[in-house]
């Protein structure tokens, strides 16, 4: 069972002056642009907050006041996802949300941390791009639901070629 870190997701205020500074000021490079979600090569994100909150906190917003919500969350994967939540949950561990799917197909769930960050604990899009290929989808209806570069849609496909 492991659980890989992935990345730091910074939610933003203000998406276009975000990007802008880091990728005008800063000098980093868009990996994947998905609007309210940008993740830079070297693996940090920036979301949109209102976005963000609406999918990561789910039904806990309502009863999270403005100031008691922190604008950052550790972002892990795990191929074990299942195993994973197992032991999450026979622990005493705080969920900010339990599993659910993502509006882009990727199962997730989040908790706290002892001092109230969120930690996303998800399964990789790989995992996902192949479950859409295994149930039949096109190439192209595999991007489109998952909001990937085609050509990550593609080398994931051949990848699942080589393995059959």
């Amino acid at each position: 069972m492991s659980i890989k870190f992935c990345s730091s997701v910074l939610l933003v205020k203000d998406i276009k002056l975000s990007r802008d500074f880091y990728e005008g000021l800063l000098q980093q490079l868009v990996e994947i642009d998905h609007g309210e979600c940008i993740v830079f090569v070297g693996g940090f994100s920036i979301w949109d907050i209102e976005h963000a909150y609406t999918i990561m906190l789910r039904d806990a917003l309502k009863n999270i006041p403005n100031n008691k919500i922190n604008p950052f969350e550790l972002y892990f994967e795990s191929d074990d996802l299942d195993n994973i939540l197992n032991k999450f949950t026979s622990m005493e561990i705080e969920f900010v949300h339990s599993l659910f799917e993502q509006p882009w197909g990727q199962r997730v769930f989040r908790v706290y941390d002892p001092d109230r960050n969120i930690v996303e604990i998800g399964e990789p899009m790989t995992a996902v791009i192949k479950r859409y290929l295994n149930m039949g989808m096109s190439l192209d209806e595999v991007a489109k639901r998952t909001s990937m570069p085609y050509e990550i849609v593609q080398r994931e496909a051949s990848n699942l070629g080589e393995l059959l």
